[in-house]
């Protein structure tokens, strides 16, 4: 008799050591009706660290049914969580071959959410990898991203600027709101570790002059007003230098707006050496221009 597909799929992920439950089904609460998905053992993360609540997984895991390497995160906390999760797809000669970031928007306490890793190429492109889970970002979903937030201003962070050591990131508030919206002053910031606990240690400056001059964080503070669909920015500046004693890393920031708003979780990921200094420039109105992606002078 010849063997069914399944049965056939197992041996060959099983003579390569990838599987540990093979065609056994995984619960997640966004799991497409019948679809299989067998547990991987993810490749270690060079750091040594592990992800717990996130697997790699295998089988017809994804919308499309197309058999691929995918991932399932588990939301432990008490608050729904949105997931920033980045993946290093390996051949199997152990060659990396793709960077893949994926964002999971709003999980609830106590779901798993599974998704595919396609690459480029569409459903199923990424079925002849192992994934390595290389970094996992977990910020409470209401305020950061995703549909706007109750509080009618959604908060996030650019992906920032490096050069011989110095560290410039934006923090971006984009009003979309229907009223318009005040700021006045510096956003108030607590950095959060890896465990998303308080850092301590660290002087958090008004301006970034001492950090470095012509960054775009030396302006006196002055009143905004962000109508619908308008947005502020505030500068980060910090330099990465390690002398003596433990180098502070804090990948997560909580972001007051102004006083009395609610804090907002960003990941900036901080690498602030042993320098113990943060420097952090006031809100600003980010221009129209830069705002619709147009040039000063087009029409």
């Amino acid at each position: 008799m010849r063997p069914a597909p399944a049965l056939l799929l197992c041996a060959a992920l099983a003579s390569t050591a990838l599987l540990t439950g093979c065609g056994k089904e995984t619960a997640g609460a966004s799991a497409s009706p019948g679809a299989t998905c067998a547990s991987l053992a993810p490749l270690p993360d060079p750091a040594g660290r592990t992800w717990d609540n996130v697997r790699v997984i295998s089988g017809k895991c994804g919308p499309s049914g197309a058999p691929s390497t995918g991932f399932e995160v588990t939301n432990t906390d008490k608050e729904p969580l949105t997931f920033t999760l980045t993946f290093t797809l390996v051949n199997g000669l152990g060659e990396a071959m793709d960077n893949i970031t994926r964002t999971v928007e709003a999980v609830k306490p106590g779901q798993t959410v599974r998704r595919p890793l396609d690459a480029a190429d569409g459903p199923g492109s990424a079925r002849s990898y192992r994934a390595r889970i290389m970094k996992v970002r977990a910020v409470p979903a209401d305020g950061a991203g995703g549909d706007c937030p109750s509080s009618g201003v959604r908060i996030t962070n650019d992906r920032g600027d490096a050069a011989m050591g110095l560290r410039v990131v934006g923090i971006l508030l984009e009003n979309c709101g229907a009223a318009d919206y005040r700021l006045n002053g510096y956003p108030a910031l607590r950095l959060l570790g890896e465990d998303r606990e308080p850092v301590s240690g660290v002087k958090i400056l008004r301006g970034t002059t001492a950090i470095s001059t012509g960054i775009g964080g030396d302006a006196e503070p002055r009143p905004v007003t962000l109508r619908p669909g308008e947005s502020a920015r505030a500068t980060l500046a910090w330099r990465n230098t390690t002398t003596e004693g433990d180098p502070v890393n804090a990948p997560y920031t909580e972001v007051t707006a102004k006083p009395g708003a609610a804090p907002v979780t960003v990941t900036p990921e901080l690498d602030l050496g042993t320098t113990g200094r943060l420097g952090v420039g006031p809100w600003t109105k980010t221009p129209a221009a830069a705002r619709t992606g147009e040039l000063p002078g087009q029409e």
